[in-house]
């Protein structure tokens, strides 16, 4: 019989320079944080990090992509939800410094899933 791994559909907004880097981590990591980001917000709903993506970066950035990926249950244990203003607005605040183990916790490949504004050419999912 095989053993159930218990997961968290979770979802990122990132930009064009952050997705290339994921892109050459092999779409199962996310790149370490910038000094000035001392937090890496993935959030809970599809239509959140939607939002986030096009209602609020892309007219600062000019493109945003959405990625989707699952994360051990038990890593994101250690973690509580967050409201980041609303109560739709539900986020992980996770430390800069718990990164590599959240990247660790990723079971399977980040995908994109929404892509918004100029220069979206989407990665293949294919290996």
């Amino acid at each position: 019989m095989t053993e159930q791994i218990d997961t968290v559909t979770l979802w990122r907004p990132v930009g064009p320079k952050e997705l290339k880097l994921i892109e050459r981590l092999g779409m199962r990591a996310f790149p370490p944080r910038l000094p000035e980001q001392p937090i890496f917000y993935p959030v809970l709903s599809e239509d959140y990090a939607v939002q986030i993506a096009r209602d609020w970066n892309v007219p600062a950035s000019g493109s945003r992509f959405v990625t989707r990926f699952e994360v051990l249950k038990d890593f994101l244990d250690r973690y509580r939800v967050e409201h980041a203003g609303s109560k739709a607005h539900l986020e992980y605040w996770i430390p800069a410094e718990d990164l590599p183990d959240f990247n660790k916790a990723i079971v399977g490949r980040i995908k994109v899933t929404a892509a918004f504004g100029e220069h979206t050419n989407q990665p293949t999912d294919d290996p």
